[in-house]
Parts: C-alpha cells; sequence; structure tokens
C-alpha cells in the first residue's frame, strides 16, 4: 500500500460522506508522505477518521477518486479483477451482452475508466491516470471472465483520446491494444445490424446507452411518418423502418455519420424506406414547417449542448427550440420521444424546459414513459455523473 495520507479540511467532503466518488483539490488540507500522481493514498478526515483508499493527481482539479471506503483494503490485482467479475457479472443479469458497456467507471467502482464491447472486439477508454495504471490489467480480466462464458475476444482497441485527459497531465491517444484487426466491426442490436467505426466513430463508435430507449419507439412506427433528428449513424431511424414505419428521414449535420447511416440503410435492406439528408437540424425544423410537412413521430436525439454549467443557460435555449419545432411539425396526435445527454441539463430542468416549448406553441403533452439509459450505464446515487440520459415519450395533442 501506499504510505500517503490525504486529510481533508474540517466541513469538506460532504459529497465523499454522502456517497461520491470524488474528492476535489479544495476539499484538502494536507499531503503527507511520499507519493507519485496516480497512486493510492488513504483519505483521511479533518479529524483523523479513515474514510477509504483512492487514487491521487495533484495535476487535476478532481485530486482524488476513490477505489474503496474500507481503510484496509489492498488495491491490488486481487481487487481489481474483483471488481471486474463483478461488473461482468452484472452484465450478464440484465442486458443482452453481444454489445453493451461492460465497464462504466465509477457506476461499476472503477472510477475513470469505461469499456464496451461490441461482438467480439472491447473498446477502452480510459480518462484519469490512476486507472491508467490498472488498464491492461482490466482488460486481461474482462478477457478471462468472458472466456469462462465461452466468449473469445478478437481484438481491443483504444480510444482515449478525449481532450479531459489533458487535464489529468495526460496525452491523448488511440490504437491498437495487441493485434490489428478491421475497425469497422458488425454489430447487432435489436434485431438490426450496424457496421460500428471503433476507429473514427464518435467516443467508443456507437451510443449502446440508447439500446432499449430505440427498442420502445417500435409500437409507435408501425405505418408512421417518423422524422430522426440527430440521427448520428442511423440508431433510431432504422429501428423505425425495422418496425414496419411507411418512411423515414433521418438528419444529422455530420457527412461522416450520414455515410454511415446510409450504409447500415443497406445492410439492413431499409434503404428505400429509410433515408438520410446531412443538414443542420436547426435550420431544416422551420424549413419543414414552412413547406406544410407533417410527421407521425419525431425523434430528437442531440448532442449534449452544454458540457458546463457556464454554458446552461444556451443549452436551455437550444433544446427549447427544437422540442417547439418538433412539436409543430407533428400532426394532433402524433409522437415525440425527446431526449437529452448532458449531465448539467438535469431531470428537472429538462422537463421544465420541454414544458416551457408546449405552451408556448399551445400543445398538450400526454406522457407515455420516462426512460433513462440502458442498465449496462448503471446510475450509482451519489455519482451524479452516472446519471446523464433523460428521454421521453410524449402524445402531442393541439387544444382544442
Amino acid at each position: 500500500m501506499s504510505n500517503g495520507i490525504v486529510t481533508l479540511k474540517k466541513g469538506a467532503g460532504r459529497s465523499l460522506k454522502a456517497g461520491g466518488p470524488w474528492i476535489y483539490d479544495n476539499e484538502v488540507a494536507s499531503i503527507l508522505g511520499e507519493i507519485q500522481d496516480g497512486d493510492i493514498v488513504l483519505v483521511h478526515d479533518f479529524d483523523g477518521y479513515p474514510l477509504g483508499r483512492g487514487f491521487i493527481n495533484r495535476k487535476s482539479r478532481l485530486i482524488i477518486r476513490m477505489m474503496t471506503r474500507d481503510k484496509d483494503t489492498e488495491v491490488d490485482e486481487a481487487f481489481i479483477r474483483m471488481r471486474v467479475a463483478n461488473a461482468w457479472a452484472y452484465r450478464k443479469q440484465v442486458i443482452d451482452t453481444e454489445s453493451c458497456r461492460v465497464i462504466f467507471g465509477e457506476a461499476d467502482f472503477l472510477p475513470g475508466i469505461v469499456v464496451d464491447k461490441f461482438s467480439d472486439i472491447l473498446v477502452v477508454q480510459s480518462l484519469a491516470l490512476g486507472i491508467d495504471r490498472f488498464k491492461l490489467l482490466i482488460i486481461d480480466a474482462l478477457r478471462e471472465e468472458m472466456a469462462k462464458d465461452g466468449i473469445s475476444i478478437r481484438g481491443v482497441y483504444e480510444r482515449s483520446d478525449a481532450k479531459v485527459r489533458e487535464q489529468e497531465g495526460m496525452e491523448r491517444t488511440k490504437g491498437f491494444l495487441g493485434d490489428a484487426f478491421d475497425t469497422k466491426v458488425e454489430i447487432m442490436e435489436n434485431q438490426i445490424r450496424y457496421l460500428v467505426d471503433v476507429k473514427e466513430g464518435q467516443k467508443t463508435g456507437f451510443f449502446l446507452d440508447q439500446k432499449e430507449n430505440r427498442k420502445a419507439i417500435w409500437r409507435l412506427c408501425r405505418g408512421a411518418r417518423v422524422l430522426d433528428c440527430f440521427t448520428h449513424t442511423g440508431s433510431f431511424a432504422l429501428n423505425a423502418g425495422m418496425a414496419g414505419a411507411a418512411s423515414v428521414l433521418g438528419v444529422d449535420a455530420s457527412e461522416l455519420g450520414i455515410a454511415q447511416a446510409r450504409e447500415n440503410a443497406r445492410l439492413n435492406h431499409l434503404e428505400e424506406r429509410v433515408q438520410f439528408q446531412c443538414r443542420d437540424v436547426f435550420e431544416l425544423l422551420p424549413e419543414l414547417e414552412r413547406q406544410g410537412e407533417r410527421f407521425d413521430v419525431i425523434i430528437l436525439d442531440p448532442p449534449a449542448f452544454t458540457k458546463s454549467r457556464n454554458s446552461i443557460k444556451n443549452a436551455v435555449k437550444g433544446y427549447r427550440e427544437i422540442n417547439l419545432r418538433a412539436m409543430k411539425l407533428l400532426r394532433d396526435g402524433g409522437y415525440l420521444a425527446t431526449c437529452s445527454c448532458s449531465r448539467f441539463m438535469d431531470y428537472a430542468l429538462f422537463t421544465r424546459t420541454i414544458g416551457q416549448a408546449a405552451g408556448n406553441v399551445h400543445k398538450r403533452l400526454r406522457q407515455v414513459e420516462y426512460r433513462t439509459q440502458a442498465p449496462d450505464h448503471p446510475i450509482l446515487w451519489a455519482a451524479e455523473d452516472s446519471y446523464y440520459l433523460k428521454f421521453y415519450i410524449f402524445q402531442v395533442c393541439d387544444e382544442k
């Protein structure tokens, strides 16, 4: 064990004591011992009471990420393998593991790392200095756990190219961890085939967190005219098409995303009923309104309009605008599936913003259901970052 001891200021650590996984640099009173950034340290309250162990990085505002609340637990190979085994056992219980997130950072008590499984390929994203030291061990442990279930992992690709690594004093990196392979990987989800580009796609290549939300729209789409905004690689649009929609238009500003979406449509023989356009959604929606277009189902799955509290006002305007425009494009009694993936746009604010949009265009909302992310992205209470996806389905009715 490290001999380092970090002591908190009096009155500090409220989030930690409530179950949170982090300690910020302004909560620390003292750091004792010969330690290097990335080492495991013992955390004491101001009065010397032990609060657990975590890894330290003095280059980061988020100075300690907790690994255990037990002061006597050694964070070693056996400990990491236990965490990995628990994470895999959980996935087998709650979700189809053909493609899923197998490690979800703090929510799996392995802070700063995510690992996604796409068929027989693993994609790892390591975003914290301390966990980076365990990265290869975590991958090895996952291979061993999956092998017990007859699953052979063909290759591993690292996508640790997020800007947040620079805040940890780490370089951004991507590439093969082991033997090279074709980085366009075919997966199956909800009976739909996709080619996932693990090298050039967003984040790890595909947004697995919407798996069950994509399935939730099926019952609304049979025979419907559907508009899928911010379609990325076409996942909601293809689910609508597979569910029997009469026609689907998917829209995204990314040429790469639209090219992949069209490729995925051909892969599923849906290219005649599911079409895609490379357009700015904010420009297209009022244009469709002027043309008198109407849809039976509209899906809004935008990227996070804010990644900090400082820009939340502009984000609210963006969410209000697209929801308002979508409501005006729906026929009376049509359905709106709308979501936010920004943790700063919390449930209450997102809900209030949608309500304001409906009031502005004199629409009544009948809630069909509210959902969050798929269970392979578990929400750990007190770990705010783990609860980020809000997903509503409404029936939108005219006032009359």
